[in-house]
């Protein structure tokens, strides 16, 4: 099965994207997104690995990305992708509901656009087979979704964006007004346990048990403000608004803290490049550094902020400044002219074994890497939303 799956993405690459190698010499009135869509779909085996063959919210990503760059270039692309896992009834090869890994969910949204694209009902199946993990998901006592079932009692900030936007997006498709509902309660919801009143940041998770060796034994929170974690949270709330009904009543309340966080991610970004640290308030200190995936995240989240009206016109300059440092900073071009996004944190997490205990060591020190989708999917996004 891997083995026509590789063959038909070739197939489609070389076939219906009709790529040349003099496409790639001739860049210069190129949009960045489509230099980087064409770049990875190009070297997409090396880029996509073994992941290529599991149902996982990073790879997902840039296949949406990807996608959403020329949707009628890239549909076969998508497509080809979600087709390697979704059967006829609905079930979803390498997914298992019992996992409970709300990371997963956000694969789910690429197919939306194949159900609306196709109307063929295995798509939808596979939208409502996601969707039975999320009834049962397990909750705190205030009824937060855990963000694994190997992290009770924990949410993550990264765990809203990878299902309160599905959730959204199935309310409105289907209309199904208490999947909105829910949507807003997560926000909400962490918002208020993750919170630091003295920076306006957001710290990466919280602990409802308070055990967790990384949890503050009083608030449950943990020590750190991940660049990255916020960049999902405030990606979550920006598209969340897109399916969010103007008459819902949550939806002032997302506004006031979508506005609330970037006002003091400004205050924290690089004067200089205009980029942020991968530990966002800990630019001063020794080995933090310029990261990517979180600087792309805000700079899509300030610029769509902007054009949607949520935030004040101003905000447009930030977003352009934070575009242009990556491109400056942390933009690399190779003899073929692809591109490569640099200065991408690999992953990070709390937990687990080996154990991640959320110090600042810990987030300085996790592999740096080149055209992770996790940075690739929102530099694509950003790019489009300034028409770069």
């Amino acid at each position: 099965m891997k083995r026509s799956f590789y063959i038909l993405l070739i197939g489609m690459i070389l076939g219906s994207c009709h790529f040349q190698q003099g496409e790639h010499n001739s860049v210069k009135n190129k949009k960045w997104s489509e230099q980087m869509a064409n770049s990875i779909v190009t070297r997409w085996d090396s880029i996509a690995k073994g992941n290529k063959y599991k149902w996982t919210y990073d790879i997902a990503m840039v296949v949406r990305a990807i996608y959403l760059s020329d949707e009628k270039k890239y549909e076969p692309f998508l497509r080809s992708y979600v087709d390697y896992f979704i059967s006829a009834d609905g079930t979803i090869s390498s997914f298992s509901r019992e996992d409970y890994n709300i990371d997963r969910i956000l694969a789910g949204r690429n197919l939306f656009y194949l159900y609306k694209n196709t109307g063929e009902a295995k798509y939808k199946k596979a939208i409502e087979y996601q969707l039975e993990q999320i009834k049962t998901q397990p909750r705190t006592v205030e009824g937060g979704f855990w963000h694994k079932k190997v992290y009770p009692n924990q949410m993550w900030l990264d765990g809203i964006y990878m299902d309160c936007p599905f959730m959204a997006q199935y309310a409105l498709e289907f209309n199904k007004p208490e999947w909105f509902d829910e949507a807003v309660y997560q926000i909400t919801l962490i918002h208020q346990h993750t919170f630091d009143p003295k920076t306006g940041l957001l710290y990466h998770a919280w602990d409802e048990s308070k055990k967790e060796k990384w949890s503050n034994p009083e608030t449950g929170q943990s020590p750190n403000f991940w660049g990255r974690s916020m960049g999902w949270y405030s990606m979550a709330i920006i598209d969340v608004l897109d399916y969010l009904p103007e008459s819902h009543r949550g939806r002032t309340q997302l506004l006031q803290i979508l506005q609330n966080i970037t006002k003091a991610l400004i205050k924290v970004q690089d004067s200089e490049s205009g980029l942020w640290y991968q530990v966002l308030d800990k630019g001063y200190k020794e080995g933090n550094y310029l990261e990517a995936s979180g600087s792309a995240m805000f700079a899509y989240v300030f610029a769509k902020g902007v054009r949607k009206g949520y935030l004040q016109k101003s905000y447009k300059a930030i977003a352009d400044k934070a575009f242009q440092g990556i491109i400056e900073k942390l933009i690399e071009k190779d003899e073929n002219g692809n591109i490569n996004l640099t200065h991408v944190c690999g992953s990070c997490g709390l937990g687990g074994k080996p154990y991640r205990d959320g110090s600042y060591e810990y987030y300085i020190n996790e592999k740096i890497t080149t055209n992770d989708p996790k940075g690739v999917a929102p530099f694509i996004l950003a790019s489009m939303e300034l028409n770069k």
